[in-house]
């Protein structure tokens, strides 16, 4: 498949958020197979913006990245409200599409992340799920940031499997930190931070149901199912992003786009 120019990006309080749909998504990831050190791609939503808000050194990882994709659905209104084709690219969908399509290429998948048992389990699912996937290595890392050691283990495994894909299922910032940091340094293709992906592909943690997504209430959702967890995150974060998007589309405030 040939390679496809990334889209143009919409300004979200300072954070480029890529202009696409699913499938176009789907396509550059594909388009990345037999290519190495592609960059990473980052899920947008109101809680990444918002932590990018505040942290001016994640703001330019979601600024750098190859793909921002709007995977909550504030972003895919906003996207629309500035007049561009856009579509929910929601992680654990693209992982799916990706992995569907890709079997038609030979594209070659690696899990990094989740609960130990759950990259091995995922690769079982998946692959039970889609006949002939190919998933060339899982690695599960500790909760703490890697030693030394296993920094250069988790690069030694990598360089001999050479995935066109690493998922990334560490939730957010922790997953754009670790893709930042690594992405120029493993031999692969793309890094893709698919956050919850892994538990709910497995089975771990239900998902929203699609009447959920699709209305923007999947936040209701997840509260329900964690809140003690949860609860900074949507009650407190999530109305701050409203007064701040509010904010800047009328005039009041402006969030630059900083490279």
């Amino acid at each position: 498949m040939p390679p496809v120019n990334p889209p143009e990006r919409s300004n979200v309080l300072g954070v480029g958020v890529s202009a696409l749909t699913l499938d176009q998504a789907r396509d550059l990831v594909l388009a990345a197979r037999g290519r190495r050190r592609r960059g990473y791609v980052c899920l947008g939503t109101s809680n990444g913006v918002g932590e990018a808000r505040r942290d001016p050194s994640l703001r330019a990882i979601f600024n750098r990245s190859y793909l921002t994709t709007p995977d909550g659905m504030p972003l895919v209104w906003l996207g629309r409200r500035a007049g561009r084709t856009v579509t929910r690219v929601y992680g654990p969908d693209l992982m799916l599409a990706v992995c569907d399509a890709g079997r038609a290429v030979g594209l070659t998948h690696y899990f990094y992340g989740g609960a130990p048992g759950v990259a091995g389990l995922l690769h079982q699912r998946l692959t039970a799920r889609f006949p002939g996937l190919q998933v060339v290595g899982t690695f599960t890392p500790p909760y703490r940031p890697l030693s030394a050691d296993e920094a250069a283990a988790l690069r030694a495994d990598v360089a001999a499997r050479q995935p066109d894909v690493v998922w990334v299922g560490l939730g957010t910032p922790k997953q754009e930190r670790f893709m930042a940091e690594f992405a120029p340094t493993l031999d692969a293709g793309l890094l893709l931070g698919v956050g919850a992906a892994f538990d709910f592909h497995t089975g771990r943690v239900p998902q929203a149901p699609r009447w959920m997504q699709r209305g923007g209430l999947e936040w209701l959702f997840r509260l329900g199912a964690e809140p003690r967890r949860l609860w900074r995150r949507y009650l407190v974060y999530n109305p701050l992003f409203v007064l701040r998007t509010c904010a800047q589309l009328t005039g009041l405030k402006r969030y630059p786009l900083e490279p």
